[in-house]
């Protein structure tokens, strides 16, 4: 544009309807323009996932119950008014003390954050949880198959909540193990996170298995496939079953302090910018690898950045892990999740 049809944009409104026109045009243009911005953002839930996680009942508080039985632990917690009973399986190298806070009730809980975030929304949603430790470090599929669905009649019988609806959640490890042992039990529904299932018995599975829901990440393209096989044969058996995809997204100054209890402010900034001069993060905040090949605690100490606690350094490993979205357990689909176990009661 010339200086001249400058000096007549620097007035409020011009009358010169030469003037007035590429005017509007160019506001409808930019109107339309960040439009379609706000409608991408919104649509792609890789550059803005949903972190608040609110809680139906904020107010809820985690009192569990650690009891051992021929030396496998399982940890249970049961609200006011119970609706529903969740069974949780974990994966490898996990445990049932991962998915409630330290406590009195409870010494050796240390609360990983997508695991008690999960606990938490179900416990607000009038869910009883029970979650039982493996008795390897990772689930197997014979005798210890046939202790768990002891365990849980039993449990379930002596506090009274059998004419409450049953449903599993299982990750990884703990999802070949939910998908298994909803053969043998009888769940209202299921969910089975970041894992295939395991379901090479075809012939065993009915048109009365449960309702099966499969969060994954499809940043892992061999499991993908594999969830893709199985949805289409669980499909074919008449079985209802549906999927959520969990993309990877950019890490911002203040995601480890929204989503670890421990870490204020200043050191969530700290990390994200030691992790971007190591290289673990690009400059736009995407993990350059998964947090389990990296050398988080070589990396703290040559920051000099101290946590709280030392243990934190699992908290931080496993949001990272969530936010490179190839192989995490993951609360951010909670609403879904509970939606879903919830609509087939």
């Amino acid at each position: 544009m010339n200086r001249k049809g400058n000096n007549k944009l620097s007035k409020p409104w011009d009358h010169d309807r030469g003037v007035q026109v590429p005017l509007l045009i160019a506001i409808c243009i930019l109107v339309l323009v960040s439009f379609l911005i706000l409608l991408n953002k919104d649509e792609n839930p890789s550059s803005s996932p949903v972190f608040n996680n609110t809680l139906k009942s904020p107010s809820v508080i985690m009192n569990p119950t650690l009891e051992t039985t021929n030396g496998t632990d399982f940890i249970w917690q049961i609200p006011d008014s119970p609706k529903a009973v969740l069974f949780i399986a974990h994966g490898c190298n996990g445990e049932a003390t991962n998915f409630w806070d330290k406590s009195p009730t409870c010494e050796t809980c240390i609360g990983l954050p997508e695991e008690r975030l999960i606990v938490l929304n179900a416990l607000s949603r009038n869910f009883a949880v029970l979650v039982i430790s493996s008795a390897g470090r990772c689930w197997s599929f014979g005798e210890e198959r046939v202790t768990v669905k002891e365990t849980i009649q039993n449990w379930v019988t002596n506090q009274k909540l059998e004419k409450l609806p049953l449903v599993g959640l299982g990750a990884s490890s703990g999802g070949y193990f939910i998908s298994v042992l909803a053969i043998d039990m009888k769940f209202s529904s299921i969910v089975i996170m970041i894992a295939e299932g395991k379901f090479s018995q075809l012939d065993m599975i009915k048109e009365d298995y449960p309702p099966s829901l499969f969060i994954h990440m499809p940043k892992d393209e061999y499991r993908k496939e594999y969830i893709r096989l199985n949805i289409r044969m669980l499909r074919g058996k008449g079985v209802d079953v549906e999927e959520i995809e969990c993309l990877e997204f950019p890490i911002e100054p203040d995601y480890f302090a929204r989503r670890i209890r421990g870490i204020d402010m200043n050191t969530s900034i700290k990390l994200l910018d030691l992790f971007r001069d190591k290289g673990f993060v690009d400059g736009n905040g995407y993990m350059r690898k998964d947090g389990r090949a990296l050398d988080l605690k070589g990396a703290l100490e040559e920051g000099k950045i101290e946590l709280k606690d030392k243990k934190l350094i699992r908290h931080v490993q496993e949001e990272m892990n969530l936010a490179f979205g190839y192989h995490e357990m993951t609360s951010l689909q909670s609403e879904k999740m509970f939606q879903w176990f919830e609509s087939h009661f």
